[in-house]
């Protein structure tokens, strides 16, 4: 045989190994794939029905997983939750979610609405949304980032009786995304276009309103694993709390945290521009002391256009710069 006869023959065998390495890999793929379709199926089954067995009613209707062999695709008609014992109750429309094989620790679902809330100490709600996505960044043991955006996103009443829904709000945009920092919780966030029924708040009247903000809750981590029964004990460090309207704007920034014994403690600063236009706001939602906004404004415009003040909070004390604000009520 020639040295030109065992070159193909090589070559055969060479493609023979590859087309099979690429049939066994294919094949383990496969089999893992269908492997995790089903077990998903029956942890879903397996929870709703240890649900089912402390009195919770909770589903995911008809369930099913897809999208073999591109990605890993779950979906269902609707989402219900009712826990009659202590009567809190929500539903949405469908779940799409979906984690494409060329990133699939960054899976991302669509929801629709609406979202139908009822709990104890409150109206039930109804919230809707012209697109809602989430985001998750799988890592071990935690996330690396949990994500929501939402596109016309409103909210209203939702009457058990015969009687009219009443419009609570309405927002063009509106994300945020949670992100672990060691054993702390950040929330990055922000809307856009926030319109405020009047009839929501007793008849005062606010402007289309622009926020975001970046909060860490202190040992976060641990309190979404066991949530909290109170606000007392816990700590915030804000970042940046930023409302606007128009010209007028509040930036409100520093630590604040709630004692055992329900008292606040913040050390904060207050930064204002157009410290005019945020009286102008200001008298209109609280119309019954709008002269004295107006007046203390009056003197603030004469720091110049964008003031900062501090605000101290110790043991429920408040007071801005030099002028006392009175004592807050320990909270719950």
């Amino acid at each position: 045989m020639t040295s030109s006869d065992e070159r193909p023959s090589k070559s055969r065998r060479w493609l023979f190994w590859l087309v099979a390495f690429v049939v066994v890999l294919f094949a383990l793929y496969s089999g893992g794939w269908f492997y995790l379709a089903d077990r998903l199926k029956t942890e879903a089954d397996q929870a709703v029905a240890q649900l089912g067995s402390t009195g919770i009613a909770a589903g995911c209707a008809n369930l099913t997983v897809s999208g073999y062999p591109i990605s890993f695709t779950v979906s269902c008609d609707n989402i219900a939750y009712e826990d009659d014992a202590r009567k809190v109750a929500a539903s949405t429309g469908s779940l799409n979610a979906v984690a494409d094989i060329t990133a699939p620790l960054s899976p991302g679902a669509d929801l629709r609405g609406p979202l139908r809330t009822m709990a104890p100490g409150m109206p039930p709600l109804w919230i809707d949304w012209d697109q809602l996505h989430a985001n998750v960044k799988v890592w071990w043991p935690l996330p690396r980032s949990v994500s929501l955006k939402a596109d016309g996103l409103n909210g209203q009443t939702d009457p058990q009786d015969d009687s009219d829904p009443v419009q609570l709000f309405s927002a063009g945009k509106a994300a945020g995304e949670l992100q672990p920092v060691d054993r702390d919780i950040k929330y990055i966030g922000s809307f856009g276009d926030l319109e405020i029924n009047a009839d929501a708040i007793g008849g005062r009247v606010l402007p289309a309103l622009d926020g975001s903000g970046e909060v860490t809750l202190k040992n976060g981590v641990a309190l979404i694993a066991t949530p909290p029964k109170s606000l007392r004990g816990q700590s915030i460090d804000i970042a940046k709390l930023d409302l606007s309207s128009g010209t007028a704007r509040i930036t409100v920034s520093g630590p604040a945290s709630v004692d055992a014994e329900g008292l606040i403690d913040a050390n904060l600063t207050i930064r204002l521009k157009d410290p005019k236009a945020v009286a102008a706001i200001l008298g209109g939602a609280i119309p019954e002391h709008k002269s004295e906004i107006e007046q203390g404004f009056a003197a603030i415009a004469m720091l110049g256009k964008e003031p900062s003040m501090p605000l101290r909070i110790v043991k429920g004390k408040a007071s801005l710069g030099f002028i006392p604000l009175g004592k807050i009520k320990p909270v719950d």
